[in-house]
């Protein structure tokens, strides 16, 4: 009986991924604010990063989720005194690919952030992104409920696909040690899309992220981050995190998926890299499977090292 249940649920998270797609989760989320927010591209500088979380593992047909990105900020190639205070601009790419039940899915996402300096520590920053959606439905994988919908039946045992154009835009108010920031994704709702359509629109999405990070002495820091999402077809999402950094070398937190997971932290900062391992486990009342899920996390500075140039200065969020 409880087999059955567990089936029955994957069955229902596959067909609520028809309507609205997949929502996806990334526990260190905190280390990839510009896919959320393409204001927020090149925050950091110029770098490359790139995660995999394999959720509910040991279950067959489990989410599995890989990212890679590339941030290039101008200011940093072109040799400026102090590229986080005085540069103006920046651009990156992302891509995402998904697999939950029958479907796979691939996103591209170009994006361009530009700055305004407001005060003598503060920045306004914009950002617009473009935003490639390639969807793959194995209809081999379909669950009973999606043979039954008339929209994902005709595909039964077939292969089909699908593509949706849409664009992504941010705002972000940031400082060294803070942000506020509120991003949009697909503005267009996916009418621009080609191929077989099994995925009528695809909804908007709300993003508001912040987050508050301090060096309290020369061995500690402190870092916390929130994220808020919204989306029409499905619950509101509200996480956050809470990390120590110790002695500029590794650091150590948690967080919290309310309604859903907690999750523990372990990372290390190198030379130029960083590195980090979630461990994450639902909660008794969110009704997901009780299997754990594991994310790895690695993010390479181009051109500068983990050192700190200032006293204050804390080197990750």
């Amino acid at each position: 009986m409880k087999k059955i249940s567990i089936i029955c649920l994957l069955f229902v998270f596959a067909f609520t991924a028809v309507q609205g797609q997949s929502r996806k989760y990334i526990s260190q989320f905190s280390h990839f604010q510009n896919y959320y927010n393409p204001g927020l591209t090149g925050y950091e500088g110029s770098v490359a990063r790139g995660f995999v979380r394999n959720q509910w593992v040991g279950f067959e047909g489990a989410p599995k989720t890989m990212f890679a990105s590339l941030e290039i900020d101008f200011a940093e190639l072109s040799n400026e005194t102090d590229p986080a205070l005085l540069g103006k601009n920046a651009a990156g790419i992302s891509i995402l690919h998904d697999q939950y039940g029958p479907f796979q899915e691939t996103e591209l996402i170009a994006s361009y952030a530009t700055r305004v300096r407001i005060s003598q520590s503060h920045h306004l920053r914009l950002g617009a992104g473009v935003n490639f959606n390639s969807v793959r439905l194995d209809g081999n994988l379909l669950s009973v409920e999606q043979i039954n919908d008339p929209t994902t039946a005709q595909y039964l045992n077939q292969f089909a696909n699908m593509q949706v154009l849409d664009f992504n835009m941010g705002l972000a108010f940031t400082h060294r040690n803070y942000y506020l920031s509120y991003g949009r994704h697909n503005l267009n709702k996916g009418a621009i899309s080609s191929g077989d359509i099994f995925i009528e629109r695809k909804p908007s999405v709300n993003i508001v992220q912040a987050g508050y990070r301090e060096a309290l002495n020369q061995n500690l820091a402190v870092i916390s981050n929130f994220m808020y999402r919204s989306q029409e077809d499905l619950p509101d999402n509200i996480e956050f995190n809470v990390k120590a950094l110790l002695m500029d070398k590794f650091w150590v937190g948690a967080g919290h998926r309310i309604n859903y997971a907690n999750n523990f932290q372990l990372g290390f900062l190198l030379n130029k890299l960083s590195i980090g391992y979630v461990y994450e486990t639902p909660m008794n009342r969110s009704y997901l499977l009780p299997n754990a899920t594991h994310e790895f996390m690695a993010s390479l500075n181009l051109f500068k090292a983990n050192t700190r140039k200032q006293p204050k200065e804390v080197l990750i969020w």
